[in-house]
């Protein structure tokens, strides 16, 4: 595979200096807090729906609200005449990427650029083709489970959530700033030079460090975390960790800090493939990045104090059939978005892949639309700070309007009185059988189906 190019989300600040330093970081403390769960680890992945990557889950649990087969998209909004376009399985490697701008997001919600009125979900195949014919065999595919064998597993072992949606319609990093802050600082796109400049809201990581409690970031290339100007301060150095192989060293001496965050390599080469899922990287690598994350955290003495989270920054351009929501959504901070679209803020993007792992959960829980705490609140990307301040018992001044709105989880890990003890724990045989299962998404996509 020749070299990729370098995802936008990643800037071309001068950070070869910090970077030598967080080499050099040393193992955080590991201070304790209330209740089962005492580390929180996250991983956001990059550019997938929840139907592209879990829709066909479905079929090893109707529960899930995923795909049938049934779902389809018109060729053209405006022309009933133009036909049917049917969602399939069969995804494989995607290339090139499908578009995920914030435009070209309004268009696949609401067929055309007019956001008024509710989310039709109707567009992805009309704006796919204005990039390309071979456009719409990426969007409207998913992976068959044993194509993703190692969320196959995930899955049935633990908690999936079928109604987490990115936080903005927009690219990755305004949706990453929100995952730690409950705001991009009304950013609605990768704009190159806010990103060196540095978004200056609190985050989580600052509550947390404010608490007397330990927070690691483990990169693999530049952490992304470090658009937070905050994040750049001196007193942060020692929680930055080179991902290989501090994390799985802080695991196996049962040293991980409380909040733990996980970041993948985003640049792809021949020699060193990315593992983050953006198209056009192979998601093998991304099912194998996982795996090796969830063996190492099983493997460690802090398994039975651990909650994992792995979510998805945003769709990336795939389909998806769940409505977006459009009612009843707050800004974080009153800022308006930059013209020419001058968004409020007021409506969330759409849903992607969410898998909750810990062994105080329960096998093949599925999650749906929390409880409160208003009556329309959603899982989002601020659920994650909202959820753990409860985990942790942090004070209650939220970051935001948003993540004091946004759907929390941690009943999730409050439904048994005492840890599984029949987690999956690695196996020599299942790896080598997954690893061979995940290797069919490294093809070329199949053609889609066309129904009238």
């Amino acid at each position: 595979m020749a070299a990729r190019r370098r995802p936008p989300s990643l800037g071309n600040g001068n950070t070869a200096p910090l970077l030598l330093l967080l080499l050099l970081a040393a193992a955080p403390p590991c201070l304790q807090a209330g209740g089962p769960i005492k580390k929180v680890v996250v991983v956001v992945m990059e550019n997938r729906s929840f139907d592209h990557m879990l829709g066909w889950m479905k079929r090893l649990n109707p529960e899930i609200d995923g795909v049938t087969g049934t779902e389809w998209n018109p060729a053209n909004t405006s022309d009933p005449a133009a036909g049917r376009v049917y969602f399939g399985e069969g995804a494989q490697y995607v290339d090139p990427d499908p578009g995920h701008s914030f435009q070209e997001i309004r268009q696949q919600i609401f067929g055309s650029d007019d956001a008024s009125g509710p989310a039709r979900m109707d567009g992805f195949v009309q704006q796919a083709r204005s990039l390309g014919d071979n456009m719409t065999d990426a969007v409207m595919h998913g992976f068959a489970p044993d194509s993703v064998a190692v969320y196959r597993e995930l899955v049935a072992q633990f908690a999936v959530c079928d109604r987490w949606f990115a936080s903005v319609p927009s690219s990755t990093q305004p949706n990453r700033l929100f995952v730690h802050s409950g705001t991009s600082g009304g950013a609605t796109s990768n704009n190159p030079q806010l990103l060196a400049k540095g978004y200056p809201q609190q985050t989580i990581f600052d509550n947390i460090h404010d608490a007397g409690l330990s927070f690691g970031v483990y990169f693999q290339d530049v952490p992304a975390v470090l658009f937070y100007r905050n994040l750049r301060k001196i007193k942060y150095l020692l929680d930055f960790h080179p991902f290989h192989p501090t994390f799985r060293d802080h695991a196996r001496r049962g040293s991980l800090p409380n909040y733990a965050v996980i970041e993948q390599h985003y640049l792809d080469s021949k020699l060193d493939p990315a593992n983050d899922d953006h198209p056009s990287h192979d998601v093998y690598q991304g099912q194998m990045f996982i795996k090796e994350i969830y063996e190492t955290l099983r493997a460690s003495p802090q398994w039975n104090q651990t909650l994992m989270i792995i979510t998805y920054d945003e769709h990336g351009g795939f389909f998806d059939h769940v409505p977006t929501p459009v009612n009843g959504v707050p800004s974080p901070d009153g800022i308006v978005g930059p013209p020419p679209y001058n968004f409020t803020f007021d409506r969330l993007g759409v849903r992607v892949p969410a898998i909750l792992i810990s062994p105080w959960i329960e096998k093949g829980t599925v999650i749906h639309g929390p409880n409160g705490p208003t009556p329309t609140s959603q899982y989002e990307h601020s659920s994650i700070p909202a959820t753990v301040k409860k985990i942790f018992d942090l004070p209650q001044d939220f970051l935001t309007k948003r993540d004091a709105w946004a759907g929390t989880f941690e009943s999730v890990v409050q439904t048994r009185t005492e840890p599984r003890t029949d987690c999956p724990v690695p196996d020599h045989h299942n790896t080598q059988q997954s690893n061979s299962r995940c290797r069919r998404g490294s093809g070329k996509p199949r053609r889609t189906r066309r129904r009238s």
